[in-house]
């Protein structure tokens, strides 16, 4: 079974909105049912969580039946961080997916998520075990000496900018999330699963990626999205 995790626990406070990013609507549809529609279309998908805000969870059930998303099984609660609301994800798995089943996490605000960069996270997950989407690093990248200078920089070449959809084997996400836990490794901060998974010492395995996988943190994140909606119908959209 491949069960996917959905973020969407944010208060979106950067977007400057009255309500989460997450629920704002774009053409009448709240911009967390983009992304689920994605997961829902998706041959390989069989089953959805949501981790949202409490209070929301009657408001993703109801949109959930309006749109069709047959697939959403479980809506739970979310933390005070990402991390805290992945962990809540995938303890609240526990006992009813399988070790081997496949589990992919992706950020509820990443509504444009393509056919094929899902499906090739799943084979590389089958294939080694985890899987981060990721794509090349195309600027030149500089490392600060005293603030306002420097003389040194990494090889974009040896760089690769990794976001969500991730997937892992269930087993290995529970136990990496029991581990980091009792032990406050990869938990603080900006931390999130890929970069947890490194700082317990495992590795991670890159699958295709792509630039329409747009994170909404800003209205102009927002304004981006609406232009992609009105562009040309894709593959994704049929």
């Amino acid at each position: 079974m491949n069960v996917a995790i959905i973020i969407a626990s944010g208060s979106g406070q950067r977007m400057g909105q009255d309500i989460p990013k997450q629920f704002i609507n774009v053409y009448d549809k709240p911009v967390l049912l983009y992304t689920l529609e994605g997961f829902q279309k998706h041959p390989e998908i069989d089953a959805i969580e949501v981790v949202t805000l409490e209070g929301w969870h009657d408001i993703v059930w109801a949109y959930s039946k309006q749109f069709n998303i047959t697939k959403l099984k479980w809506v739970v609660s979310g933390g005070a961080t990402a991390q805290e609301s992945i962990r809540n994800g995938v303890y609240n798995l526990e006992g009813i997916v399988s070790d081997d089943d496949i589990t992919i996490i992706h950020d509820g605000i990443r509504p444009l998520v393509d056919e094929t960069v899902l499906s090739d996270v799943i084979v590389k997950c089958r294939q080694y075990g985890n899987a981060v989407t990721s794509l090349p690093y195309n600027e030149q990248i500089f490392v600060v000496d005293d603030e306002i200078s420097t003389v040194k920089y990494i090889p974009r070449e040896t760089l690769r900018r990794v976001s969500t959809p991730q997937a892992y084997t269930f087993k290995m996400l529970a136990d990496a999330y029991h581990e980091a836990y009792e032990k406050e490794i990869g938990i603080y901060g900006s931390a999130y699963t890929n970069t947890m998974m490194v700082e317990l010492g495992h590795r991670l395995y890159f699958a295709a990626g792509s630039d329409k996988n747009i994170k909404l943190t800003t209205k102009d994140d927002l304004e981006m999205f609406k232009a992609y909606l009105k562009s040309d119908k894709d593959n994704w959209l049929k």
